[in-house]
């Protein structure tokens, strides 16, 4: 399998580096999360190779080329999304953006686009949404409405950052399944998160503390001593043995994904 993402000896940061020696491999049609607690460097990770930050140093790159130099290949969705708009914008509107890089300035949608925002919509569980305004939505509701438009973009790179922040039980599993979806189409698909349930599911894990911690297959990376020096926590184990981590920034979180009486 080709090289999606190469990143050798790469430090990310701003005026000095977040993390250190970072070194991995994520071929196209894979999957890799990276995990840890707020401050870890996850965001500045995706953020480096979304081209939004240079790198430091090291080697790094996206689609055998720069961070930044194939947008239209590469979708991003960070944790933070503008809240007002002039127009009210369509939850359909909003996830068919994602076929703009495709189409450029002056190009027009065809059928092929209005599938791939329908599949998108599908995937993420909210076509009974499309035409509610995004501004009506709840927090959770709206992260559903962003990951598929990266979704509807059809990347051969997706980058997502804590993507499944607000989101309840049943909306985490459709997330899941949307990830799983895009593996088997192709895309290489790196997400940020906390949660080692999720972390688990990826064919390759990055442990991360301001620095990396371990990094590989799941069963490995995600050992009892990876967890403790990435979480600092090991509340309790799985039934097969693997460990539970808490983090104590988010023990306290709640979920907002609600419907708000919206037919399903």
């Amino acid at each position: 399998m080709s090289s999606a993402v190469h990143m050798d000896g790469a430090s990310v940061g701003w005026d000095y580096p977040v993390v250190d020696g970072i070194t991995i491999d994520v071929p196209a049609g894979s999957s890799l999360a990276l995990i840890g607690t707020n401050g870890s460097g996850k965001s500045t990770i995706l953020r480096t190779l979304a081209g939004l930050l240079p790198p430091i140093g090291g080697r790094v790159s996206v689609l055998d080329g720069p961070p930044g130099a194939n947008p239209a290949r590469v979708a991003y969705v960070g944790q933070f999304h503008p809240q007002g708009f002039v127009l009210p914008l369509r939850v359909r509107d909003v996830v068919a953006m994602g076929r703009y890089p495709r189409l450029g300035l002056l190009g027009r949608p065809r059928r092929a686009d209005a599938d791939a925002v329908d599949h998108a919509l599908g995937e993420l569980g909210i076509k009974h949404l499309a035409d509610r305004a995004l501004r009506e939505l709840s927090g959770g509701q709206r992260q559903r409405v962003y990951v598929a438009q990266a979704i509807a973009q059809q990347a051969d790179v997706i980058l997502l950052d804590e993507p499944a922040s607000g989101l309840d039980l049943s909306a985490r599993t459709l997330l899941r399944a949307a990830i799983a979806c895009e593996v088997d189409r192709g895309a290489a698909v790196l997400f940020a998160t906390h949660d080692l349930g999720d972390a688990r599911t990826s064919d390759q894990v990055m442990v991360l503390a301001g620095r990396v911690v371990s990094a590989g297959p799941p069963a490995t990376a995600l050992s009892r001593d990876a967890i403790i020096a990435g979480f600092g926590l090991v509340l309790e184990e799985f039934s097969d043995g693997g460990p539970i981590a808490l983090d104590p920034g988010h023990a306290h979180g709640h979920h907002d994904d609600h419907d708000h009486g919206a037919a399903t």
